[in-house]
C-alpha cells in the first residue's frame, strides 16, 4: 500500500492500515531466514495479534540447535541436535502443533507464508507473490546481496516444501526506498554501470522505516502524506532513513547494507581507496576486505570490547578511551545523517529512534541530538533517560521544541503479514 492509497483511505478504525483484518479468519506466518537462525511469528486475524512467536539458533554451527517457542502461556526453550534449515523448519512445526501447546493441527492451517527478502534491486517496488519467475529474480539478485538473497532462499525453498498448499509472499527491505529520485541513488560512477550493472544506491531496513513513521503519523493523529520524517533505525545494523510525504527520498544504507552509518561490525561509510590501499600494501583479497568492512569492523573494531552497546557502556563507566571514542564516532555518523536530511527534506516535523540501539541506549540519542537545536531538534535527557527502552511511543523532545522527537518500538513481522494477507486477499478475489 503506497501512500497515495494510505492518505485516500476513508476507514476511521485503522487508517494507518496496522490491523490484521479478513472476513475469513486465517493463519499468516512469518518467517525471517538467517544464515544460522530462522525467526518465526503466526498471527491469526481472527485475534489480530501473534499467536505463536520464537526463534531456531545455531543452525549449521556444528553444535546443538536450540529453539524457543511461546504461545498463550508456555514458554519452551531446548537444545536440538545440530542441524540445517530443514531440520529448523521441522521442528517448528513440531512445537506449532504439539497436542499440549501448539496452536495449528497440521501445517495446511496456514494460509500464507510471508518471508523477509532483503534486495529486491530496482525490480520490486512493493511485495510480491513466490512465483517460479519471483523466485528466479531474486535469485538473479544474489550478487548483489551474497550474504543475504541465498539464505533468504533457502527459507523460502524449505516453506514450499512445508506449507506447500499456502501461498508464498516476498517482502522486500529494498521495496520503501524504491521512491528515491534517481540523483539520490546514482553513485559517481560512468551511469553506465547504473543502467547495465545495477551499481546505485538501493537502501535497507525498509519495512521498519515505513512502521515507525506510519506509527508516528497514527501517533500524531496527521496524515501520513503530510510530514516530513527522519527515522534512525540503530541496532547491529543500522541506516538512517528521509521520509517525505509518506515516500523515502534518501537513505544511508547503499548497494549493500555495509554503506552509511557506523554499526555492530560494519564500518559504515568509507573511502574506498582506503580498501584498495589495504589490498595493495597488505596483499588483502577482497574476501579479506568484505570480512573486514562487514564483520571486524563498526563499534566492535573501534572499541575492541564488543559490537554490543550495552558491552560498550560498561567500557565507559570504566573510562575506557576506545570504548568512549566508539560511541562517540558512532553517535556523530548518525548526526551527519539527520543534519543532511533535514537539508534534503527542507525541514522536519519528526525525528524517531528505533531499533536496539534506537530504543535502549539514552546516551546515544543524547550524543545525537546533541547540537541539532539549531535545527529545531531539542531533545529533552531526562525524558529520554526515563523512558528508555519504552515499548509504547514516547516522546523525548522539550516542550517548546519544533521538531517531535520519538521512539518508536518498530514491529517489521507486522509489516510483512499485512503485506502478506493484503496479496492472499487479492488471490481470493
Amino acid at each position: 500500500m503506497d501512500s497515495n492509497e494510505m492518505l485516500n483511505r476513508v476507514t476511521t478504525d485503522d487508517p494507518y492500515g496496522f490491523k490484521l483484518k479478513s472476513e475469513t479468519p486465517v493463519k499468516i506466518l512469518v518467517i525471517n531466514c538467517g544464515s544460522s537462525s530462522l525467526k518465526y511469528t503466526l498471527y491469526d486475524t481472527r485475534e489480530e495479534k501473534p499467536v505463536a512467536v520464537g526463534q531456531v539458533e545455531r543452525i549449521g554451527t556444528g553444535t546443538e540447535m536450540v529453539i524457543e517457542y511461546k504461545a498463550n502461556t508456555t514458554e519452551i526453550k531446548k537444545n536440538l541436535p545440530d542441524g540445517d534449515h530443514k531440520a529448523a523448519f521441522d521442528a517448528i512445526i513440531v512445537e506449532l502443533s504439539s497436542s499440549d501447546h501448539g496452536v495449528i493441527s497440521s501445517p495446511e492451517e496456514i494460509a500464507a507464508v510471508g518471508h523477509r527478502v532483503v534486495h529486491g534491486g530496482d525490480i520490486f517496488a512493493k511485495s510480491a507473490e513466490l512465483t517460479d519467475a519471483v523466485i528466479h529474480q531474486i535469485e538473479k539478485l544474489a550478487s548483489l546481496a551474497p550474504l543475504h538473497n541465498p539464505v533468504n532462499l533457502v527459507g523460502i525453498y524449505e516453506a514450499k516444501r512445508v506449507f506447500p498448499k499456502s501461498i508464498q509472499v516476498a517482502v522486500f527491505d529494498t521495496a520503501f526506498h524504491q521512491t528515491i529520485p534517481e540523483e539520490a541513488f546514482l553513485y559517481g560512477l560512468p551511469y553506465e554501470y547504473m543502467t547495465e550493472k545495477k551499481i546505485r544506491r538501493y537502501g535497507f531496513h525498509g519495512t521498519s522505516h515505513n512502521y515507525v513513521s506510519l506509527k508516528a503519523a497514527e501517533y500524531l493523529k496527521r496524515p501520513y502524506a503530510s510530514l516530513k520524517q527522519i527515522v534512525c533505525h540503530l541496532g547491529n545494523g543500522g541506516s538512517v532513513c528521509a521520509i517525505k510525504h509518506g515516500l523515502s527520498v534518501d537513505t544511508s544504507m547503499g548497494l549493500t547494507p555495509a554503506e552509511g552509518v557506523i554499526m555492530g561490525t560494519r564500518c559504515g561509510s568509507i573511502d574506498p581507496a582506503a580498501l584498495l590501499h589495504l589490498m595493495d600494501s597488505e596483499g588483502m583479497t577482497s574476501k579479506e576486505v568484505n570480512n573486514l568492512i562487514n564483520k571486524q569492523g563498526g563499534l566492535l573494531g573501534l572499541s575492541g570490547i564488543s559490537n554490543d552497546m550495552r558491552d560498550i557502556e560498561k567500557g565507559i563507566e570504566a573510562g575506557n578511551h576506545r570504548a568512549i571514542m566508539a560511541a562517540k564516532t558512532f553517535a556523530y555518523s548518525v548526526k551527519k545523517y539527520v543534519g543532511s536530511y533535514a537539508a534534503v527534506l527542507g525541514g522536519v516535523d519528526v525525528l524517531i529512534f528505533t531499533g536496539g540501539i534506537g530504543l535502549y541506549n539514552s546516551l546515544t540519542r543524547k550524543e545525537v541530538c546533541h547540537g541539532l537545536e539549531a535545527i529545531g531538534m531539542y531533545i529533552s535527557n531526562d525524558k529520554s533517560d526515563k523512558l528508555n527502552g519504552s515499548k509504547q511511543i514516547v516522546e523525548i523532545n522539550t516542550e517548546d521544541s519544533p521538531v517531535k522527537i520519538l521512539i518508536i518500538c518498530t514491529d517489521e513481522e507486522l509489516m510483512i503479514a499485512r503485506d502478506t494477507l493484503q496479496i492472499l486477499k487479492e488471490k481470493q478475489n
